[in-house]
C-alpha cells in the first residue's frame, strides 16, 4: 500500500471515530471535523465553553492559552511508530512520523509539517525573547515553536506540545 494510501485511510479512520485513539478521557476530538490534504483556508471557531467540552483540560490550557505540558510529560515524546500527527483541536492533519526525530528536549519534533500550509507561525515574545511560535491554521491552536537547530534537510526543529495532537497510527 502507497504512502497516499495509507494516508487517506488513516485520516479517514480519525474521521469516523475508528482510529483507535486513546480512551475518551484522554481524547475528545470530535469526530467528523477531520480534514485531510493541504489546508485550503476554512477556520475553525468555537467558544471557550465549546473548547472545554471536546478537549482535556491539558489540551485546552496548550492550544487555547499557549501553555506548556512539561518535558518527557506528553504521550507522543517517545512515540516511534509510523503514522500522522493531527491536530487534537480540528482534525487537521500536521504532522508524519518520518519527520520526526529524538531531539532529547522531552517534546516530539519533528523537521518539517506535511504541508506547510497546514502550520501557521508567528513571534512570540514572551519570556523576554522573540522566538516563533507554531498554531494550527485552522483553529488557531497553539501547537509549540519552531527553532533553526534541527537536523538535515532542513535544519528546523519544530517542537510541540503532545496535547495539542493526536497520532493516527498507519493502518498494517
Amino acid at each position: 500500500m502507497g504512502n497516499k494510501t495509507v494516508r487517506f485511510l488513516a485520516a479517514l479512520a480519525l474521521c469516523s471515530g475508528l482510529a483507535g485513539l486513546p480512551a475518551a478521557k484522554e481524547s475528545k476530538t470530535t469526530q467528523g471535523s477531520c480534514y485531510m490534504g493541504k489546508y485550503k483556508g476554512d477556520k475553525v471557531v468555537k467558544t471557550d465553553a465549546e473548547w472545554k467540552k471536546i478537549l482535556t483540560p491539558g489540551a485546552f490550557e496548550i492550544l487555547r492559552h499557549e501553555d506548556t505540558e512539561q518535558a518527557f510529560s506528553g504521550a507522543y515524546w517517545d512515540n516511534h511508530e509510523k503514522g500522522l500527527y493531527v491536530c487534537a483541536g480540528c482534525g487537521l492533519e500536521l504532522f508524519s512520523s518520518a519527520d520526526k526525530f529524538d531531539s532529547g528536549t522531552g517534546w516530539p519534533s519533528f523537521t518539517r509539517p506535511l504541508f506547510a500550509e497546514n502550520v501557521a507561525s508567528r513571534t512570540d515574545s514572551s519570556l523576554g525573547m522573540d522566538r516563533t511560535e507554531v498554531h494550527c491554521p485552522r483553529c488557531g491552536g497553539h501547537l509549540g515553536h519552531v527553532f533553526d537547530d534541527g537536523p538535515a534537510p532542513t535544519g528546523l526543529r519544530y517542537c510541540i506540545n503532545s496535547a495539542s495532537i493526536r497520532f493516527v497510527p498507519e493502518k498494517k
